[in-house]
């Protein structure tokens, strides 16, 4: 089967504003957004901000796209700036572009300067301070790219970069170097990048991420599965997104007939904070849940946002009740600027071990630092090894308590 792959300007991809009035790709509905269905806050949200704007338009994904706040002028309509967000205002150029849907905007309480998603997604002047230890790609990723849009890192699974665009751009990205803030993508090297995959039989999985590969047009995430899903020796296919949480009108029947053609297909979708699930992102992600893809999440742990037991918690225990698996808890990478958002390792391990037997194992994710240079995921445990004897292993459990597990050396040694 062909695929016809609508591009303009040599773009390819989400149309731009100045495309949209000859825009004739259909738009499919979606997921049965309905008023009785939207949060109160963005209710109220839409209200005061957007009264003139019909549901038809606000539950559309292009038009929440052609719609975001990417300017400061724009934002200082609905929020009144702290010193350290006015500062940034001054700053000619950010190392991430700023853009915000109206529907993820709706989420933060406009009224309250310490608003956690407010803090990752509105930038401040604190971005522009460069710490020791920080790099533009801390990963080294670059260096491990055998084609442009592949990392082969890892033995038996490559990372697949399809796009440089976001429909929101958190301000702590990991590959704030590569976002471009634009609709361009690298439709150019795709079958390069495929035809790579195709020829390393050692390959057994493949995650398509970006940028949010799910800003691409139907046509496109279409085109990408059934290429990848033509390759025998592929075990299984992922896809790492935010639009869930931040554009849950995506996720329309259409999409969802594409995710249908291609088993065993994965979601792993970023999840910063409990206030992204909402009965809008909910009965979205159950969507994408019922269409028979498995979800796992991915939170980055951030200084005054989610650094706590009680928020960690209540954001696993959410996940869950969507059919999300908690998977990785990321240490904050070390991008320039991104120190007010790194936590200690110390506060990370203390999370889990607040976790760790309070709650489900199936709500506990690993907690992992992505070590800069290139070497891989490390998982981070709290210690519970207390030492061990001739007989026995001593272990302390969640409550702190010592235990002593048989261990001889004696009968190993048989």
């Amino acid at each position: 089967m062909k695929y016809s792959m609508r591009q303009s300007n040599g773009q390819s991809g989400l149309f731009t504003s100045d495309q949209a009035e000859t825009q004739k790709e259909t738009t499919y509905p979606a997921v049965s957004f309905q008023k009785t269905t939207e949060s109160d806050k963005t209710r109220k949200f839409r209200e005061q901000f957007y009264n003139n704007v019909t549901d038809e338009q606000w539950n559309d994904w292009k038009w929440q796209i052609l719609n975001r706040i990417s300017t400061y002028k724009d934002i200082s309509r609905f929020l009144d700036l702290t010193e350290e967000e006015r500062l940034a205002i001054d700053v000619e150029s950010t190392h991430c572009p700023f853009a915000i849907t109206p529907y993820y905007l709706s989420l933060i309480d406009l009224n309250d300067q310490h608003s956690a998603l407010r803090k990752t997604v509105v930038p401040t002047i604190n971005e522009q301070i460069v710490s020791k230890g920080e790099s533009e790609d801390p990963l080294s990723e670059e260096n491990t790219s055998p084609v442009e849009g592949i990392v082969h890192r890892y033995p038996d699974r490559v990372l697949f970069l399809t796009t440089g665009f976001c429909s929101v751009y958190c301000r702590y990205c990991t590959r704030s170097h590569m976002v471009d803030g634009h609709t361009q993508i690298m439709r150019q090297h795709w079958d390069t990048a495929i035809k790579y995959i195709r020829d390393h039989e050692e390959i057994r999985d493949v995650i398509i991420s970006g940028g949010d590969p799910l800003t691409l047009s139907d046509a496109e995430i279409d085109y990408l599965l059934s290429q990848l899903s033509d390759i025998e020796h592929l075990d299984m296919v992922r896809i790492g997104t935010k639009v869930p949480m931040v554009l849950p009108m995506r996720i329309t029947e259409n999409l969802l007939n594409i995710f249908r053609k291609y088993k065993p297909l994965y979601l792993s979708i970023h999840a910063t904070h409990p206030d992204e699930i909402t009965p809008e992102s909910s009965r979205a992600i159950n969507a994408i849940a019922d269409a028979g893809v498995v979800m796992g999440s991915q939170t980055v742990l951030l200084k005054g946002i989610n650094d706590n037991v009680e928020v960690m918690a209540s954001l696993m225990h959410k996940l869950l009740k969507v059919r999300i698996k908690p998977y990785y808890l990321f240490q904050c990478d070390p991008i320039i600027g991104s120190k007010h958002f790194r936590t200690t390792v110390a506060k990370g391990q203390e999370i889990i071990h607040g976790l760790r037997g309070f709650t489900s194992g199936y709500a506990v994710p690993q907690y992992v630092i992505d070590t800069p240079k290139g070497g891989g995921k490390v998982p981070i445990l709290p210690n519970y090894y207390k030492g061990r004897d001739k007989d026995n292993l001593y272990l302390y459990n969640y409550e702190g308590k010592v235990y002593a597990y048989p261990d001889s050396e004696e009968d190993l040694d048989e």
